[in-house]
């Protein structure tokens, strides 16, 4: 299928790794111009090469920190001064720390809401204005916004409230022909899930192959999903090709979230 990719601006946030980058890497595989940001400027330089390496495309690269609003406006302000306009966003910053809700603190709290919920509002009001011919953005979350995990309330009550973001948005901007999804990753191999599964391994006294067996378990599929997997579905909801879809929540996880 052509997605209609071909030509189009998207800005993608925290690409160095992971899920972003994987996002990056199938939107310039398509033909996307690709502005890609992070916090990690050799990671960030590193991911620049291998983009160009393996597709070809025409990326961009920004050093920014999502939790700055002045790093969020120069990142879109240089994307448009490249490129002239934007046709997509991925909206998408690293974990907040796990923990017991007894055990947060108020700076804790904060600077998760700064960096989940409030890096996704202002990452939309900057690339707002520069949308003048449509487009879509998306928003990455978790499948604790649909079952909460243990340890991961600060997670789990701000991607909720990018979920409530997304619901509002699509409504808001629906006439201009923007559209606004959300995405959910269940269990992806990447590094912050190798993370969590070490830190539950050490807290439980059991091996990380111990904790990723019990994990797999619940998967139906039977496995890890895999970063491109998780890459072509955003591909497809940024994309022309998914132009009768806003307001939507779609899961990438093997089957496993068991609500309906």
């Amino acid at each position: 299928m052509d997605l209609g990719l071909t030509g189009k601006v998207a800005l993608v946030a925290a690409a160095s790794q992971g899920l972003g980058y994987g996002v990056a890497r199938e939107l310039a595989r398509e033909g996307a111009r690709v502005s890609i940001c992070s916090n990690d400027q050799p990671g960030l330089e590193a991911a620049e090469r291998r983009l160009v390496e393996e597709t070809g495309g025409d990326i961009l690269a920004s050093v920014c920190d999502v939790t700055r609003p002045d790093d969020i406006q120069a990142w879109v302000k240089r994307t448009v001064e490249h490129w002239g306009v934007v046709d997509a966003l991925f909206i998408n910053a690293g974990g907040p720390p796990p923990g017991l809700i007894k055990d947060i603190t108020d700076a804790q709290w904060h600077a998760a809401f700064e960096l989940t919920l409030m890096s996704a509002v202002r990452m939309i009001r900057a690339a707002l204005p520069h949308m003048t011919n449509g487009g879509a953005i998306l928003t990455s979350t978790s499948s604790s916004v649909r079952e909460p995990i243990e340890k991961l309330a600060l997670s789990t009550v701000m991607r909720s409230g990018v979920v409530g973001l997304v619901k509002t948005l699509a409504d808001e901007v629906a006439a201009d022909g923007i559209r606004v999804n959300n995405l959910m990753p269940g269990r992806i191999a990447t590094e912050r899930i190798t993370f969590l599964d070490q830190a539950a391994a050490n807290r439980e006294g059991l091996s990380l192959d111990e904790v990723r067996a019990r994990s797999l378990a619940r998967i139906p599929l039977g496995r890890l999903g895999e970063v491109e997997e998780y890459g072509r579905a955003a591909a497809f909801l940024l994309s022309p090709a998914a132009s009768y879809i806003t307001g939507a929540s779609l899961r990438v996880d093997g089957g496993m979230m068991r609500s309906i």
